[in-house]
């Protein structure tokens, strides 16, 4: 009964320090909200003259960011990751192509019924990130602020214009600066977080004009930020 006594003590005690070690090691390496998923009411921000959004225009986004505490309470970390972004505007810019040129100007609906004019972008994105929130390796409901840096490369684009004098379709043009890049900001509580994207340069490129001017105008995305570990 003694050496019985005995083997339970020792294994109770070694489950115990197991125990301690398990959460030990769980708080020394926990990362919080490494995937990510977006989606987006994308804004035109210093819109040419006579050019004007229409309808819904949405932004949907999705990726990984490797999170890096750098506190020991590893509630302050350094987040780098990659990503992808399909972005739609919906607007009165007409863009068609003659002699292999790319061509800009507003539509005129009082002239033409136009049933859809949009164009989409697809990124390729690095987003960049600082990182503050009051979680611990159990709690699972907690304040975050993210602000950082996101860069993004297009892979894609495409525009869409229908009208009742006939169709133009068109993908992959060089008007758009293949490169874009801009300022993030993400906060809340729990699963529902508040997203934003501040472009800091044109959506196109300095040969795209607009009555002899460039298009010179940014992209701003707001909506909801969904994290999971």
């Amino acid at each position: 009964m003694k050496n019985l006594l005995f083997i339970v003590i020792i294994i109770t005690g070694h489950f115990g320090f197991a125990q301690n070690i398990d959460k030990s090691e769980l708080y020394e390496n926990y990362r919080e909200d490494q995937f990510y998923a977006s989606v987006t009411y994308n804004l035109l921000n210093s819109k040419p003259t006579d050019l004007a959004q229409s309808g819904f225009s949405t932004g949907f986004h999705i990726g990984f960011i490797r999170d890096m505490p750098i506190n020991e309470d590893r509630d302050f970390a350094i987040g780098l990751g990659i990503g992808f972004s399909s972005n739609s505007y919906n607007q009165n810019l007409s863009i068609t192509e003659e002699n292999k040129e790319i061509l800009f100007s507003i539509l005129n609906e009082d002239e033409i019924n136009v049933s859809k004019n949009k164009f989409s972008t697809y990124l390729f994105e690095i987003p960049l990130e600082i990182r503050w929130r009051t979680s611990t390796a159990s709690d699972y409901n907690f304040w975050r602020i993210y602000t950082g840096f996101k860069l993004g490369y297009m892979v894609y684009n495409s525009t869409k214009l229908k009208t009742s004098t006939g169709d133009v379709q068109l993908s992959n043009i060089d008007s758009f600066n293949k490169v874009q890049y801009g300022i993030t900001l993400s906060a809340g509580y729990g699963t529902w977080n508040f997203h934003a994207y501040y472009g800091l340069n044109s959506v196109f490129n300095d040969d795209s004009k607009l009555n002899n001017q460039p298009i010179d105008m940014n992209v701003i995305r707001l909506g909801l930020m969904f994290y999971i570990l």
